[in-house]
């Protein structure tokens, strides 16, 4: 599966009132692999940012004032999302600018151009009602570093959600890149195969019924929070017939 994190920096909360998106991070994500092919604009907004926006992502008129207008930019961003599932972060909100963007160049909708929409925060809140859930809160919770987010921007926002996510999702050793960011898999598999089990004698443990209920529940969480696609669930084996 082909997967998008994606996320948006706008000039200031109200599209329907006229703010626009200034930025606009992509990070690629195929069969729970990050593969480096991420998709980073900065877009001239033709306006101002409202103060508060402003200091949320410092991202100035005069920065903005030479880049592309998202009419120049359209075919390049629906090309690259083209057929992904879109994970977001509070995702009405970021749907909500694009669909205003499309809306101007009679484009459609975002949803026509993609395989579906993922929100990370209404995940966040099932599995942790009551509490706080914003992609910080998540990231201490989480344990993901997020030290360099001083402002807020969009590319970095969308890799933090990528590793909140594959935590969320319990899939943390999916995630095999190198300190360049390349994917490295094939590298890992292989240091893997090279080494030689055979000189080791390990116990068996065996799960008692308690352990094995406890470990029924956390995937039936996962799976809840998955939306019904836990891979670990398909791996089970078939209860037995009676």
């Amino acid at each position: 599966m082909r997967q998008i994190f994606f996320d948006t920096e706008t000039t200031g909360l109200d599209a329907d009132k006229g703010d626009r998106i200034i930025e606009i991070g992509c990070v690629e994500m195929l069969n729970r692999q990050l593969t480096g092919n991420n998709l980073h604009l900065y877009i001239n907004p033709e306006r101002a940012s409202h103060e508060d926006a402003l200091r949320v992502h410092g991202l100035t008129e005069e920065f903005l004032a030479d880049k592309p207008k998202f009419a120049e930019i359209v075919d390049q961003l629906l090309d690259y999302l083209a057929g992904a599932e879109l994970v977001i972060h509070n995702a009405p909100f970021d749907i909500g600018f694009v669909n205003a963007e499309l809306k101007r160049l009679k484009r459609g909708v975002l949803t026509d151009h993609v395989a579906g929409v993922r929100d990370t925060l209404l995940m966040a809140r099932d599995l942790f009602p009551g509490k706080a859930n914003s992609l910080d809160a998540l990231c201490r919770r989480l344990e993901v570093d997020n030290t360099k987010r001083v402002l807020h921007g969009a590319l970095l926002d969308a890799e933090l959600l990528a590793d909140v996510y594959i935590r969320l999702t319990r899939g943390q050793d999916a995630l095999l890149m190198d300190d360049h960011g390349d994917a490295s898999g094939g590298e890992a598999q292989a240091a893997v195969d090279a080494v030689d089990l055979s000189c080791f004698v390990l116990p068996v443990l065996r799960a008692d019924a308690a352990e094995i209920e406890a470990h029924a529940k956390m995937l039936a969480d996962l799976d809840k929070a998955a939306g019904g696609s836990c891979r670990w669930r398909a791996l089970e084996p078939p209860e037995p017939v009676a």
